[in-house]
């Protein structure tokens, strides 16, 4: 059974994140994890994968614990709470399922309910054609006029493919009324492995602003330099490499802003589906 939500009289705003194709050098999930540890906060309840995964796409891991005692940890998805500045925060971290969409969502959506959660923001990340040495571009967009209009932000115009991403945002929309946004980093194409603590950083300061706090990413700041001195080694030893990142930084800097546009990010994740296609 789940626990008891934290008493507070402020309503909780919930921030979730999905394993698998919404989710390019785990940038998204990397950084719920990332929250859940600099806040402390404890497992209330997990949605079985046992009617929503392939096993044989995302199968369990086999791991020894501090025992010595092999485990199995299966692809669940997790909700955690927390506070932060003084106010509820849900985590939810969970993998992009494979079957059965709608009762997967309209399932997150019903604790997130039972918690009475004002807003729900949700992460996640694309591979795109953007240079490793400017700054990850981050888009912010929502469905909903209210944070539209109150936040400033971009309306959503993106057609094609869909991922978990968005079909949570819509079904939050359309079935529960609840306000949500999303945010989109922007991961290199080119240096799609796991981690990607560059977008990760990026995706976090979007959430502090959004939240109102700051964290101590000192550790990942480190991680992420380290990450761009690792690139910047592997194009610097290959030509074709390194003129293609020279032709990224030209177009990059050609924008106004460091932050792409929501037309721009909408091209870029076409960019990604027609190679992925092709691959």
């Amino acid at each position: 059974m789940p626990k008891k939500a934290i008493p507070t009289q402020a309503p909780p705003i919930a921030i979730a994140a999905f394993a698998g194709w919404n989710d390019a050098g785990s940038a998204a999930t990397d950084t719920v994890s990332f929250l859940a540890e600099a806040l402390g906060a404890e497992k209330f309840a997990v949605i079985d994968p046992e009617d929503y995964c392939d096993f044989q796409v995302n199968r369990p891991q086999a791991r020894f614990d501090a025992e010595g005692q092999r485990r199995l940890l299966w692809p669940t998805t997790d909700f955690m709470e927390t506070t932060v500045e003084g106010r509820p925060l849900i985590l939810v971290n969970g993998v992009e399922p494979s079957i059965r969409w709608h009762t997967y969502c309209a399932e997150i959506l019903e604790v997130l309910a039972a918690r009475q959660v004002e807003r729900l923001i949700i992460l996640g990340a694309l591979l795109a054609d953007v240079p490793h040495t400017r700054p990850v571009p981050v888009n912010l967009s929502s469905m909903t006029e209210a944070l539209t209009e109150s936040l400033d932000l971009e309306k959503s115009t993106y057609e094609g493919p869909a991922g978990i991403v968005t079909v949570l945002e819509h079904t939050a929309l359309h079935t529960k009324a609840l306000p949500s946004l999303t945010m989109w980093a922007a991961v290199p194409h080119y240096v799609a492995t796991s981690p990607s603590p560059k977008a990760q950083l990026a995706l976090l300061s979007e959430v502090e602003l959004q939240l109102g706090t700051q964290f101590d990413k000192t550790e990942l700041d480190l991680e992420a330099a380290t990450w761009q001195e690792g690139v910047d080694s592997f194009a610097a030893e290959d030509t074709e490499v390194a003129e293609y990142v020279a032709k990224l930084e030209a177009a990059k800097d050609t924008l106004d802003s460091p932050a792409a546009s929501g037309e721009a990010m909408a091209k870029e994740f076409e960019r990604y589906l027609r190679r992925r296609k092709d691959s």
